[in-house]
């Protein structure tokens, strides 16, 4: 059967076995291990996953391929439609931990990546492959232009590794950019003290918020008094002159510290 690729979808469906190869080794699966996937397309990457792991979870939207998979009859294959972003990701994942694998929509990839790590409970280990642009502020150090929220969300509870670059020609229709795959294997503990889960994410988002201008004023533009903010830089040891993107994981913890101290005693 034919089948025309749709644009809303931000279909770019994955057909080079080279990375598929590398993205299956990546995920290090077992026999006993329950898998997702996002996005399956038209079943390559699904097809490799399933002789590999106890059960395949695969969540799409688009309701020809739905059809289409449901069509295998496959036991082993359960099929959960809808809106990756809109689906009760607790009740389709009810056996966890579970290894995530997925050629990502980059249309909503970030939006994604929010979404995963407010889940992070349900996936023992995450292969996931990314416009190569969006890829590299996952992995970004702190002071380039590429460092920002999801760079400070994701190191914060991840070690991420890149497990190979992908070139347009590995996709049909092939996109117009390079791509990445990147491995994320979950840390036993945050690698700082985030103190408090929403706040830390709280004041990381405020950092970013206005990128060009200091962190002084960021964080004012972010709800933070004034007062507060004076105070919880000096406390924190953190230049107010300075910007949010120049902030490590550690200082950021340490901002958090304070702000929420701070706020809490107002």
């Amino acid at each position: 059967m034919s089948y025309r690729t749709k644009k809303r979808f931000g279909q770019h469906f994955l057909h080079d076995r080279n990375v598929i190869d590398k993205i299956v080794l990546a995920a290090q699966l077992n026999s006993e291990q329950e898998v997702v996937e996002i996005g399956p397309g038209l079943g390559v990457l699904t097809d490799q996953l399933l002789p590999r792991a106890a059960h395949v979870h695969v969540m799409e939207i688009d309701r020809e391929l739905i059809e289409r998979l449901r069509a295998r009859h496959e036991p082993r294959l359960t099929v959960h439609a809808g809106d990756v972003l809109k689906l009760p990701w607790d009740d389709c994942l009810a056996n966890p931990p579970y290894t995530l694998v997925a050629n990502l929509p980059y249309n909503i990839s970030s939006q994604i990546v929010f979404k995963l790590l407010e889940n992070r409970h349900l996936f023992r280990r995450m292969v996931l492959m990314f416009q190569r642009e969006v890829g590299q502020r996952l992995v970004a150090e702190p002071g380039g232009k590429e460092y920002g929220i999801l760079s400070v969300l994701c190191q914060l509870w991840y070690d991420i590794r890149v497990v190979a670059l992908v070139k347009p020609g590995a996709f049909n229709p092939p996109p117009k950019v390079d791509s990445i795959v990147l491995d994320f294997q979950p840390l036993e503990r945050p690698r700082v003290d985030p103190v408090e889960e929403n706040f830390f994410r709280r004041v990381v988002k405020a950092a970013f918020t206005q990128r060009r201008k200091k962190l002084r004023n960021s964080l004012i533009a972010g709800g933070f008094l004034p007062a507060v903010i004076d105070a919880a830089l000096v406390s924190a040891d953190i230049s107010p002159g300075c910007r949010g993107e120049t902030l490590a994981l550690d200082e950021f913890s340490r901002l958090t510290k304070s702000l929420f101290t701070l706020q809490k005693n107002l």
